[in-house]
């Protein structure tokens, strides 16, 4: 496994362009150099509206740095590292805006893990590309290497906005350490959604088990931190695995997984309402309502389970039945913006619409940025006759919407505890 990027299983041949053959120092520098630094046209394909940058090495180059320049190349081929650093070195100090000789200094002391040197060298070579996502995305790289981790969300989200062209290898890399920067940050639906979307596309390494483990059981670590030693790796593990076949569309051996996780940790938190989600997903409603049923009672305080029944009962049109659960989720997490959203959801449909819109409104101001709320409450000010507020919600709704559905486009969804159908919701 490689030691310094968790999911980078994915070795590349020695690569050669035109007559040079670039040695790999990892599979996912050669790719990065060869695709987005000596072809930036290619590197920028996706982006239609602006030409790629060129790079900025002057036209009349001195005959010494023309020297220096090959003597550092040469030496990065054969392999010679430390040789190459200090010629790269040389050269960006008497060419600053040699943006090709900032990319390879970079990488080189990316490989030699000299990351605080490393950052300093691809925010350069970002500085110098600004229309190019790979430099930033390294610098976020290494600064998650360095424990940075709120610089390299950003960093990494920069690239990804930039654009890394058709580097399918990095942009895995960078989805995956995204994903277990969201667990850190207790966004465990968007981690299990980034990692879900990696296991689609065929990754099935331990880390990526353990990062959907991770999400599945909403433990708030990283996955290169439950090692071989730690007390609750295998329960971590085969939630991770029962998810990861459900990803890949086999229902019947990730039910199987889960049967067998719950009967050996039938009390451990989380266990029964990761169960239970899997359970919504393969529509068996009574068999989940069990399980957040058995959640609550290993966890009494656990108010996700209980909403996830109060939907199911909305979804099955008895939103009576949810409203009592709803409420003391309310009462237990009166922070959390779903719990009011369900709960205004089951008094609109049973209605209740001047508490509804109570519940509505405050799930609104903590989060304003949550289009389903606008469309309920649109809904409900139509039905207490506020036209006005029923045209701002409708317009909010479907400005939102449409950022949804082009973030759904681009990959940069957020996952949601309650994955809401369009066609649950209240008919107009």
């Amino acid at each position: 496994m490689n030691r310094k990027l968790p999911i980078t299983h994915y070795p590349l041949p020695m690569t050669r362009h035109g007559n040079k053959v670039l040695w790999p120092m990892t599979g996912l520098l050669t790719l990065v150099i060869v695709c987005l630094l000596i072809s930036p046209v290619s590197a920028q394909r996706a982006k239609t509206t602006r030409p790629a940058a060129k790079p900025s090495t002057p036209a009349a180059q001195s005959p010494a740095f023309e020297k220096l320049s090959a003597e550092a190349t040469q030496q990065r081929e054969a392999g010679n590292f430390d040789e190459a650093i200090k010629l790269y070195q040389q050269g960006v100090a008497a060419k600053p805006r040699w943006d090709e000789g900032w990319w390879y200094l970079a990488t080189l002391l990316y490989e030699q893990d000299r990351y605080e040197e490393a950052v300093k060298a691809f925010s350069r070579v970002a500085a110098l590309r600004p229309q190019v996502g790979a430099p930033v995305a390294m610098q976020g790289l290494c600064e998650y290497r360095l424990g940075r981790y709120d610089d390299a969300m950003l960093h990494l989200q920069q690239g990804r906005q930039r654009g890394i062209g058709e580097n399918q290898d990095l942009a895995r890399v960078m989805r995956y350490h995204e994903g277990t920067l969201f667990l850190l940050r207790g966004d465990y639906e968007t981690a299990q959604r980034v990692f879900t979307g990696l296991a689609v596309e065929g990754s099935n390494t331990q880390d990526l088990m353990l990062g959907i483990g991770l999400s599945v059981l909403r433990i708030s670590a990283l996955p290169k931190q439950i090692d071989l030693n730690h007390r609750d790796r295998d329960l971590i593990r085969r939630a991770g695995l029962a998810q990861h076949y459900f990803a890949q569309l086999n229902a019947a051996d990730s039910r199987q997984e889960f049967e067998r996780l719950v009967k050996d940790f039938p009390t451990t938190p989380n266990v029964q309402y990761a169960y239970g989600r899997f359970l919504i997903d393969t529509r068996d409603d009574d068999a989940a309502i069990a399980a957040f049923e058995k959640e609550i009672a290993n966890s009494p305080s656990h108010a996700l389970a209980r909403l996830q029944i109060a939907y199911v009962k909305l979804r099955n049109k008895d939103p009576e039945a949810g409203i009592a659960l709803a409420e003391e989720a309310v009462k237990l997490t009166p922070r959390l913006p779903l719990g009011h959203y369900v709960l205004g959801r089951c008094l609109f449909e049973t209605g209740a619409n001047k508490r509804a819109i109570e519940e509505l409104e405050i799930a609104q101001r903590m989060a304003p940025s949550e289009a389903r709320v606008y469309y309920v409450l649109a809904r409900a000010y139509a039905k207490a006759n506020r036209k006005e507020d029923a045209d701002r919600a409708r317009e909010t709704f479907a400005r939102l919407d449409k950022m949804n559905q082009d973030a759904s486009r681009r990959g940069d969804a957020r996952g949601e505890a309650i994955e809401e159908k369009e066609a649950e919701r209240p008919k107009p």
